[in-house]
């Protein structure tokens, strides 16, 4: 208040001054002493009315420190105005005559002063007086030329922690031009030669909407060059408004390996969410907080999160603070406890994370918990969910589940004929079931692994040289759930398997060795060693069963596995009284797997 205060004052003076230059330019410096009584007395009707239409005119809302174009045409028709009201005034008050050309000069003179100041205190406070800060900050390349690249420029030099030498323009063969100042200086063909002139050891990538190849060769690019490789946040960051163009950061596997931009039915899944309640279960994990925040993005009623995990459903709830959101702590094989939980919340969608995901930690002694973890808590929660009458109901699988050489893929397989078998009990809940592969950055995955391993000088552990998996980003697996969800409620069809586009597979030694590019190592610095495949992990994952096919779907990333036959109803009691069981061996877990998931194989170590 008192910043608008001084400001306003300000404004009044150069009113004052605008007024008595005109007179000024208008006599030639030398005003007569009849004209001169008549300048002085007219200030005290100019200056309170032009003031007056300042004021209206919202001058003191913006901060001088961003003062911009949209500015300068607010002051240039308040201005134009006051000038128009001034001779007005001064009529309805009988003032003297005052010379034509003074209300012409006037308002001209006060648009070069108010705008005059404004802009250069901003130049001021972005450090332009000055040539180009050199000396100032650490020298960088921004490979782009567009807005973002604009935009980054500005925001760089204000923060004085980088100074931009120059930039280099992938679709551009040569230089010559500038953008705000900075020199375009050519092709990324040449950056090394454009790093070694500007005197630069570090690059930012700017083209936050480059496809992924795109990002790919420039990384490749600059790290040719010797150079460490940074970018701006993703588009989808910018556009959410989550990030400035300014935070910037190193170049993660994640960008490389990211695929193209999913293009999701936003209206479909505004009517499949909007207002609705919403339950997640696991929604502390990594999955399950994605799912979260996408489906908050389409304004649902209330969020339900079910999670085991105190700290992991404190971190969720932290999130989403101040948003209609419900914590509920419960293990999702505790019955009477998800009854009552879906009795209270009586959930419209409901989509189950929770499930034990880490291959070789749920062999050996741990194989009865991942058993009663992923299928017993689907089971409980299915039956819950249809109890409560929930609308849709969609499970997270896996590329596991598909011929199972583990406890875990083979727990996750069943939980999915379980939802087959619910399915045929209750009708009235279409039961869904997602599979994908492994997810960049999710507990369990190997970026992190890599990253420690990294960090503390290597080696990077390898299981196999042959090994390869398939890899999506956590937004994009969690989108496309949703999508899978909106396609069963539209064709109103429950019980099917829905098989996520994974695209290529990669090679876990292939991640390693860019890992450590990334990171400014080459393998000489950091090794790389193989260790064996684990127990339970095999070369390469599968989408598809032996003789399963898939029909396509509305989506292009999304297909439906061919139905299976759903078990008999005997089936399920029987299950159930397995899972009933007190405390198995592994021998006897596997035993009883290979029973209930015919195509599960044990591997062998």
């Amino acid at each position: 208040m008192k910043r608008n205060v001084l400001i306003f004052l300000h404004d009044l003076l150069m009113v004052a001054l605008a007024w008595l230059g005109a007179y000024w330019l208008r006599f030639n410096l030398d005003i007569p002493a009849e004209f001169a009584v008549t300048m002085w007395s007219a200030l005290g009707i100019v200056v309170p009315v032009q003031g007056a239409v300042f004021y209206a005119f919202g001058l003191y809302q913006g901060l001088w420190r961003f003062a911009s174009v949209s500015d300068l045409k607010r002051i240039l028709l308040a201005c134009g105005v006051a000038g128009l009201a001034t001779p007005a005034a001064l009529m309805m008050a009988q003032h003297a005559v005052v010379p034509r050309s003074v209300f012409i000069l006037s308002p001209l003179l006060l648009v070069l002063l108010m705008g005059g100041v404004r802009f250069t205190y901003r130049a001021w406070k972005d450090g332009h007086f000055f040539l180009r800060r050199t000396g100032m900050g650490t020298p960088v390349l921004i490979v782009g030329a567009g807005e973002t690249a604009m935009g980054l420029i500005k925001e760089l030099e204000a923060s004085r922690l980088w100074r931009v030498v120059g930039l280099v323009d992938p679709g551009a063969a040569q230089g010559g031009r500038q953008m705000a100042g900075v020199p375009i200086l050519g092709g990324i063909e040449d950056i090394a030669a454009h790093a070694r002139r500007a005197e630069a050891r570090h690059a930012i990538i700017a083209m936050p909407a480059a496809s992924v190849a795109e990002r790919r060769r420039a990384t490749e690019a600059i790290g040719a060059a010797g150079l460490a490789a940074m970018t701006v946040p993703a588009l989808a960051e910018l556009l959410a408004g989550r990030v400035a163009i300014s935070a910037i950061r190193k170049v993660e596997l994640e960008d490389l390996l990211g695929r193209e931009r999913i293009e999701l039915d936003a209206a479909g899944l505004a009517g499949l969410l909007q207002g609705k309640t919403v339950l997640v279960t696991g929604a502390g994990g990594s999955i399950g907080a994605e799912l979260c925040r996408q489906i908050a993005r389409f304004s649902p009623g209330r969020l339900v999160f079910l999670e085991q995990s105190e700290f992991a459903l404190y971190s969720i709830e932290q999130e989403f603070a101040g948003r209609p959101v419900s914590c509920v702590v419960g293990d999702v094989r505790d019955a009477e406890r998800m009854k009552a939980v879906f009795a209270a919340c009586r959930p419209d969608v409901v989509f189950h994370a929770a499930a034990y995901k880490h291959v070789p930690l749920m062999e050996g002694a741990n194989a009865w918990e991942a058993v009663r973890n992923n299928v017993l808590g689907t089971l409980t929660v299915a039956r819950a969910a249809a109890a409560g009458g929930a609308g849709e109901f969609v499970l997270i699988s896996t590329d596991k589940a598909v011929n199972p050489t583990n406890v875990m893929g083979a727990s996750k397989r069943l939980a999915e004929v379980v939802c087959q078998a619910v399915q045929a009990e209750h009708p009235a809940t279409r039961f869904v079931m997602v599979r994908f592969g492994n997810v960049l950055g999710s507990s369990g995955s190997v970026i992190p692994l890599f990253r420690e391993q990294i960090a503390r000088g290597g080696p990077v552990t390898v299981t196999h040289p042959e090994i390869i998996r398939y890899f999506m980003l956590i937004p994009e697996a969690a989108q496309l759930v949703m999508q899978a969800g909106l396609l069963a409620a539209r064709e109103a069809e429950g019980g099917r398997v829905f098989v996520l586009d994974m695209g290529e597979p990669v090679k876990i030694v292939d991640l390693a060795r860019e890992m450590i590019r990334l990171s400014g190592f080459s393998e000489d610095d950091i090794k790389i060693e193989f260790t064996g495949l684990r127990p339970g992990e095999k070369l390469y994952e599968e989408l598809l069963a032996d003789g399963e096919a898939t029909l396509p779907t509305p989506h292009p990333k999304l297909r439906i596995a061919r139905p299976t036959a759903a078990p008999p109803p005997q089936w399920l009691a029987e299950l159930e009284a397995w899972l009933a069981q007190a405390w198995r061996e592994e021998a006897e877990v596997k035993a009883g797997l290979r029973r209930w998931v015919p195509e599960y194989r044990p591997a062998e170590h």
